[in-house]
């Protein structure tokens, strides 16, 4: 593949992104998408609204308008549908959450070089933030499963399946999709006890409660309860070394009944590791927040399930934003 040629242009344009994000990110923690609404509204009435100061508000809508997430007209601020849709706090599809969890990881971006340097992370939470931390990495994690599961459930043929383990599942939002796409199928969610309320209040909003179960505990040190005929793992490996995933995946496959199937959903490299950019980017997030986690390449996901006795290991063929993949195989 040919090097890119970059102009200063471009690589000032990269350095300065910043300044975009940052701007998009006071636009959601001041909510002031949710405020405009399907309304033309000034700046002076969305400052009152959100109660900031009428000069600050003018300039980040002004901001806002320039990058195209807002239109004004006549000196009036106004929401185009799409921007409604993921960025107003009333809306089903809304991304706040998710973009205050990259809000509360941008302290610890700004020091990489000192975790590339030492090789450790540098990521803290204070017991100040912790709880506006947690809440949006789940309610985020949340809303991009809800948007993510719908292509799973149509890229995985689990038909002829019947009990289904999520495990480290969260709120068990793929759990809840696989089966709404399956009547007949039941799930069991496995995650910590702080997860329950969370998933039992979600699994009950689409009327699933008689088929999805939570059982408390952690994947690390605790069996799994059951016998399922798929284990889904979405998004746990990343947060550990190889070591402890090779763990993990054969806790899994001893929860699985002969012919079982386990389904790994992860940022997933290419075998060179430099690339796509994304899973590439997502390792270094993990640098900095966690001892020993990172995204995989293929080919280490590959091998840490055929050392588990997973066998008939395939790529399962989706396109998602961030580039996630999933690697199937039987038992």
């Amino acid at each position: 593949m040919s090097q890119k040629e970059w102009t200063p242009g471009e690589l000032l344009e990269l350095s300065g992104h910043f300044w975009k994000t940052c701007a998009l990110h006071a636009g959601v923690q001041l909510d002031v998408f949710s405020q405009i609404g399907a309304e033309a509204r000034g700046a002076e009435e969305v400052a009152r609204r959100v109660n900031a100061s009428a000069d600050g508000v003018a300039r980040l809508l002004n901001a806002l308008a320039a990058m195209g997430l807002l239109e004004k007209r006549n000196g009036r601020f106004a929401c185009s549908p799409s921007v409604r849709a993921l960025l107003s706090q009333d809306s089903p599809a809304y991304l706040g959450h998710i973009m205050m969890h990259h809000h509360h990881l941008m302290e610890s971006w700004a020091r990489l070089d000192q975790s590339v340097s030492s090789g450790r992370p540098i990521r803290e939470r204070t017991s100040v933030g912790r709880e506006a931390w947690r809440k949006s990495f789940l309610m985020g994690m949340f809303n991009l499963a809800m948007a993510l599961a719908p292509r799973m459930v149509e890229a995985v043929d689990l038909s002829s399946r019947c009990s289904f383990l999520d495990l480290g599942g969260g709120p068990g939002t793929y759990a809840i999709h696989f089966c709404l796409k399956h009547p007949a199928m039941t799930a069991t969610v496995f995650d910590l006890p702080t997860t329950r309320p969370f998933a039992e209040t979600t699994i009950a909003r689409f009327n699933l409660s008689d088929r999805i179960t939570f059982a408390e505990g952690n994947y690390h040190d605790d069996e799994i309860p059951g016998r399922y005929d798929v284990a889904w793992l979405s998004h746990i490996l990343h947060a550990e070394g190889p070591a402890e995933c090779l763990k993990i995946i054969r806790k899994a496959v001893a929860a699985l009944q002969p012919g079982g199937m386990l389904i790994i959903h992860e940022f997933i490299l290419n075998d060179a590791m430099d690339g796509p950019e994304f899973p590439a980017l997502f390792s270094l997030n993990m640098l900095l927040g966690t001892e020993s986690g990172r995204a995989y390449a293929e080919r280490e996901l590959r091998d840490m399930l055929e050392k588990a006795g997973v066998q008939g290991i395939r790529r399962i063929p989706i396109k998602t934003p961030n580039d996630s993949g999933i690697l199937a195989g039987t038992v």
